[in-house]
This record gives structure tokens, sequence and C-alpha cells, in this order.
């Protein structure tokens, strides 16, 4: 038994959903997963706040077709499709995606979308580089701690170097002065 008109405009409308809540969607080809290792995949997905959707071609196309963002990815809608919806954590999740591949050995990662660009493998595979927002956090919190600490410190050293500036003036002044002096006694 095929599925209802409505029950395809309500899929289309759950994709609508999910695109909208997404900064990265990847797709991947899932041929030949068991319904036991789409699970695992979900499973390890959601540990990043990322989810997979099997879906037919042309109900994610009817969902992209009049948006910008996500309309490159119709080049990449053939075959058994899957789609990984990737909210924050980008770096995190398609880890999680490559873990499941090198574990299975069954799918292969198509490409992406991003901001209105298509991305191929390697550009999605590219993002895992990036550092995870968790690091980023922690970069700007040292950037930001490091600023008043450098203040204090050049700070506290102008007076050190104005102490030291007198002291060493006044020698050096005594010793040209003594230098003159002995000039002219010879």
């Amino acid at each position: 038994m095929g599925r209802t008109l409505e029950d395809k405009k309500q899929i289309v409308a759950e994709l609508k959903q999910a695109l909208s809540e997404t900064q990265l969607t990847v797709v991947i080809d899932y041929q030949g997963l068991s319904v036991a290792e789409i699970t695992d995949l979900r499973k390890r997905l959601r540990e990043t706040d990322a989810t997979c959707k099997v879906t037919k071609n042309t109900l994610m196309r009817i969902a992209v077709e009049e948006d910008d963002t996500w309309k490159p990815m119709t080049d990449l809608l053939s075959g058994t499709s899957a789609f990984l919806f990737v909210k924050d954590d980008l770096g995190s999740a398609i880890k999680a995606y490559q873990a499941f591949q090198k574990d299975t050995k069954k799918t292969e990662l198509r490409g992406g979308v991003m901001e209105g660009q298509k991305l191929d493998a390697d550009q999605v595979k590219a993002l895992t580089e990036l550092p995870t927002k968790e690091e980023l956090i922690a970069r700007i919190a040292g950037a930001i701690n490091s600023i008043p600490t450098k203040l204090a410190v050049g700070i506290n050293a102008v007076p050190k170097k104005l102490a030291v500036g007198i002291n060493e003036v006044p020698s050096s002044l005594v010793r040209a002065i003594e230098a003159v002096s002995k000039k002219e006694e010879q």
C-alpha cells in the first residue's frame, strides 16, 4: 500500500521544518544498510544533536525546490538517499558519521549543503578539522582573559622602567661628568 497524498504532504512539511533548524545537511547513499545499522547511525548522530532521515528523493526535491538555501541539494538526489541534518556541532556530527562508515563500510558520502553552497565529500570531511563549539568558547574566553592580564603587566612594567631609568640617568650623568673632568685635568 502506497502513501497517500496527505502522507506525502506531511513528510514534505517535516522535511522543511528539519531543514529550517539545520546548518548543514549531508546526503549519504545508505544502500545495503540493515534497520539495525540505520538505528545505530541515528543513535550516534543523536549524541551530537544531529538526525538522520531516510526519505524518497522526490519528496526531498519538493521540500527544497522553493528554498534557495537548500536548492543545491537537488544535484545530490539520486539512488538511495539518507539525509543527515546537523544543527550545531558540525565537526562532531561528521566524525560520528565517519566512525559509523568506518565500522560498516557500507555507506558513501555524496556531499552536503551549507549556507546555500553545495559541498562535495572532501569539503564536508574538511569540516571535521574545524574546532568544536566548546573549543571555540574556550579560545574566546582565553583571549578575553589575556587582555586584562597583559594590560596589568604593561601598567606594572611602566613604573619599573621609569624607576630603572631614573636611577640610571644620574649614574651615567655622574660618569660623564667625571670623564670630562679627568680630560680637563690632563
